[in-house]
């Protein structure tokens, strides 16, 4: 098959890698919710080699995930996981988390789905990056997020730009701490916290 292709992806996974270089120094195992087109999954397992880079996505999504894997034949990217945030989570427990680009697309059940289900897959002192737009005490944080934000609902009137101190208190009830926000290109975030308690 053709692989999917995602032009924000080549733009953003540059300073993307930094910030996980950084955060998940030290870290070996990491589950990628939402992996998109897997490019992604290929470029961050091959800049990152001590980690286990583990794929998902919904089921329709996975084709394409395996298209980008099996051409790059990494050995540290085993095949793609299907996880839906709403069903079944894996049984294996994971030492860092990453998301890109995922809580604007779910309903904010859906989110909220997702942070009840970290303690299930994560270990203590796991780390959780997630990059995307936020909107910081209710405000947009840029005119071009506000207009992302107006194209989103017209999509799908679940779709939204989330409140960072919203999210914040999600990851909170799940036991983890934001330790910290990073500025991205295109007014975006990496946002990081890190498991408290077993």
């Amino acid at each position: 098959m053709e692989k999917p292709h995602s032009p924000s992806c080549g733009r953003n996974r540059e300073p993307i890698l930094d910030v996980l270089r950084r955060h998940f120094a030290g870290h070996s195992h990491v589950l990628e919710i939402g992996s998109g087109t897997g490019e992604h999954a290929v470029h961050f397992a091959a800049a990152l080699p001590q980690l286990t880079w583990q794929s998902s996505d919904r089921a329709e999504n996975l084709p394409g995930i395996r298209a980008w894997l099996d051409e790059a034949a990494l050995p540290n990217t085993p095949p793609p996981l299907e996880l839906d945030v709403t069903g079944a989570w894996p049984a294996e427990r994971y030492d860092a988390v990453f998301s890109a680009n995922t809580l604007h697309i779910m309903a904010w059940s859906e989110v909220e789905y997702l942070f009840a289900q970290l303690t299930t897959v994560t270990t203590p002192k796991a780390t959780l990056i997630i990059y995307g737009p936020f909107n910081y005490a209710g405000r947009y944080s840029s005119d071009s997020n506000a207009a992302f934000d107006q194209w989103l609902q017209a999509r799908g009137a679940h779709m939204a730009i989330r409140d960072a101190e919203a999210v914040d208190a999600l990851a909170g009830k799940a036991g983890f701490a934001l330790i910290d926000d990073i500025a991205m290109p295109a007014n975006n975030r990496c946002r990081v916290w890190r498991r408290q308690h077993g």
